[in-house]
């Protein structure tokens, strides 16, 4: 499994304290500090990059709040971002959501929590039943709509 990381200028200092605790964690950008950077540019870098293998690869998403490129990353047909904020949430998204990204909120969330997090999302499996299995259906059928 390859995980991915990417953020914007709000989320660099995470992204990089995440690399330093996770070496294997791949580093899709920003390589420097750039205060005028876009989050969107990030999430269309990330999420391209899963999709050339989606089922052995995930990836993190940084930015402020983590709504943005969240919401960027899931306009993205086979992309399911999920915004996490503790453990016991991220535990729960991946029972019953099976998200391939979650995306941080760099400004409201405790270094030592998205550790911790980040090493839960490293480790942790979907465990299909058979409503999660029918909800995710559901969206790809969404995903393939032409509403």
């Amino acid at each position: 499994m390859k995980i991915f990381i990417a953020s914007d200028h709000a989320g660099f200092d995470l992204k990089k304290t995440i690399i330093n605790k996770y070496p294997e964690i791949i580093d899709k950008g920003p390589f420097e500090f750039i205060k005028e950077d876009d989050y969107p540019d990030y999430a269309y870098i990330l999420s391209k990059e899963i999709l050339k293998d989606p089922s052995n690869s995930k990836g993190i998403l940084i930015c402020k709040n983590g709504v943005g490129i969240c919401i960027a990353s899931n306009k993205f047909s086979k992309i399911r971002s999920a915004l996490t904020f503790s453990q016991k949430h991220l535990k729960s998204v991946i029972e019953d959501d099976n998200p391939n990204i979650i995306c941080l909120p760099a400004d409201f969330i405790d270094i030592e929590e998205v550790l911790e997090m980040v090493g839960i999302f490293l480790k942790e499996k979907f465990q299909p039943q058979p409503r999660h299995e029918r909800r995710l259906g559901k969206i790809e059928i969404l995903e393939n709509s032409l509403i």
